[in-house]
C-alpha cells in the first residue's frame, strides 16, 4: 500500500503540471488568434489536452480502488460512475446552452477557467482527504525510488500473470481496439451535410449521459445478479446493434418515419457512446474484487491505460478506414460501407466471450478468489497477497544462494 501511495503521489504532481498544460491551451486558444486558426498548434493543445484527461482517468480509477480496499466498501466503482455520468450531464447542459449565447473563443476561455479552479483545487486538497494516509513506517520513504517502482512493477506482473485478470483484461481492451472508430466522420457529416447546430450534437451527449447514470443505477439494484458473460455479451451484442443509428441518420431512413434530423440526433446519437461507457463498469468492479491485496491501485490504473491506448488505436483504424473508403468533407457516398464494417468488427470480440468469467465475485469473496492462489494439483504454490510472493521469492533466492556455498 505504500508503494501505491507514492504512485499516486507522483501522479499527483504530473497531474498538476498536467493541468498547467490544459489552462495554457484552452487559454491559448481563446486569447491567441492565430493560435486557433493555425493546424499545427490547435493540434498540440488538443494533445495536451487529452494528455490530462488520460492521466486524470488513471488517476481516478487508483483512487477509486484504494479508497474501496481501505473502507470495504465493494462495487465503490458504480459510484463513480454515477457521479461521473452527473458531471456529464451538468457539463454539457452548460455546454450545449453556452454554443448558443457565446462565441466559441469565450468558450475556450470558459473552459480554461474551470480548469483553473480544478487546478487550485487540485493543489489544495490534501492527500488524507482522499483516504491516502502517510505511511507510518518512515523507512519506506527513504528507499530509492527505481527500487520502488522495480517492486511495484513486479507486483503488477505477477497480478496480470493470473488467468483470471488478464483474460478479462484482453477481451474489453479487444472489444474496443478492433471497432474502428468513426465518431469523426459522423459529426462532419451531422454538420456539414445535415447542417446541424452543434448545440443539438452537444445536446445529445447529455441524452447519452442520462442513459449512462440510468444504467448504472439499474446495474447496482438489479444487473449484478445477472451471469457476467451473459451480460457482457448482451451489452456488446446492443452496442453492435445501436451504431445502426448512425446508418439510419446517414441514409435519412428516420424522415420516412417523420422524425427530423434534429430531434433524431438529439435522442438517438448518444446512445453508442453510452454503452460503450457503460460496458467498462463490470469489468472495473471485476477486476477490482480480483486485484491481490497491496496490487489494488496499481491493477487498475493498469486497466485504464489499456482502455486509453485501445480507444486511440480504435481511432487510428477509424482515420485509416475512413481514407480507404474515401470519406472526405466533400464526400461520404462511403460512410454507409464504413458504418457496417464497425457493426461487423463490434461482432468479432464475441467469438471470446469465454475469456469473460461466467459470473463476478462480490465482497469479500471477490478478494480472496482475486488473491494470487496457485494449487497443488498444478504443483504450485499458495501466495495470499503480493507480499507473501516477494517474500517468498527472496527467501528462495537466499536458499539458492546458501546451496551454492
Amino acid at each position: 500500500m505504500g508503494s501505491c501511495l507514492m504512485l499516486c503521489t507522483l501522479e499527483g504532481h504530473i497531474e498538476y503540471l498536467i493541468f498547467l498544460l490544459e489552462v495554457l491551451s484552452w487559454g491559448s486558444l481563446a486569447l491567441i488568434p492565430v493560435a486557433g486558426k493555425a493546424l499545427p498548434i490547435l493540434m498540440a493543445c488538443v494533445l495536451f489536452s487529452n494528455l490530462g484527461a488520460s492521466i486524470t482517468e488513471v488517476a481516478k480509477d487508483a483512487l477509486v480502488a484504494e479508497y474501496g480496499v481501505k473502507n470495504k466498501m465493494a462495487g465503490l466503482q458504480s459510484y463513480a460512475f454515477m457521479a461521473l455520468a452527473c458531471g456529464g450531464i451538468l457539463g454539457n447542459l452548460l455546454g450545449g446552452y453556452s454554443l448558443l449565447r457565446l462565441p466559441p473563443r469565450s468558450m475556450c476561455l470558459v473552459f480554461a477557467g474551470f480548469l483553473s479552479l480544478q487546478l487550485t483545487i487540485s493543489i489544495a486538497t490534501r492527500e488524507e482527504s482522499l483516504g491516502l494516509e502517510k505511511p507510518i513506517n518512515q523507512s519506506l520513504m527513504s528507499k530509492p525510488v527505481l527500487r520502488t517502482f522495480k517492486e511495484q512493477y513486479s507486483d503488477l506482473v505477477v497480478a496480470i500473470s493470473e488467468k483470471n485478470i488478464s483474460r478479462p483484461l484482453i477481451w474489453i481492451v479487444a472489444s474496443i481496439c478492433l471497432v474502428p472508430i468513426l465518431s469523426g466522420s459522423v459529426f462532419c457529416y451531422q454538420t456539414q451535410c445535415l447542417n446541424l447546430n452543434p448545440s443539438i450534437i452537444g445536446m445529445s451527449r447529455v441524452t447519452s449521459q442520462i442513459i449512462l447514470l440510468s444504467a448504472t443505477v439499474l446495474y447496482g439494484r438489479f444487473w449484478r445478479n445477472v451471469p457476467l458473460r451473459k451480460l457482457i455479451g448482451m451489452v456488446q451484442s446492443l452496442y453492435a446493434t445501436s451504431l445502426f443509428l448512425d446508418l439510419a441518420l446517414v441514409n435519412q431512413f428516420n424522415l420516412k418515419f417523420g422524425i427530423s434530423n434534429e430531434i433524431f440526433t438529439l435522442c438517438f446519437s448518444g446512445i453508442t457512446e453510452a454503452i460503450a461507457q457503460f460496458k467498462l463498469l463490470p469489468f472495473q468492479m471485476l477486476i477490482a474484487s480480483l486485484a491481490p491485496p497491496g496490487c489494488e491501485g496499481s491493477l487498475m490504473s493498469f486497466m485504464a491505460s489499456a482502455v486509453c491506448l485501445s480507444s486511440i488505436v480504435g481511432g487510428f483504424l477509424g482515420v485509416g478506414l475512413a481514407s480507404i473508403l474515401g470519406i472526405t468533407l466533400d464526400n461520404y457516398s462511403n460512410l454507409s460501407s464504413g458504418i457496417i464494417i464497425q457493426f461487423i468488427a463490434a461482432l468479432v470480440s464475441l467469438q471470446w466471450l469465454y475469456y469473460v468469467p461466467v459470473s463476478q465475485p462480490s465482497g469479500e469473496q471477490g478478494w480472496k478468489k482475486g488473491r494470487i492462489q496457485r494449487t497443488r494439483k498444478s504443483g504450485r504454490m499458495v501466495f495470499n497477497s503480493v507480499d507473501e510472493y516477494r517474500r517468498e521469492r527472496r527467501s528462495g533466492y537466499r536458499n539458492k544462494r546458501l546451496l551454492q556455498e
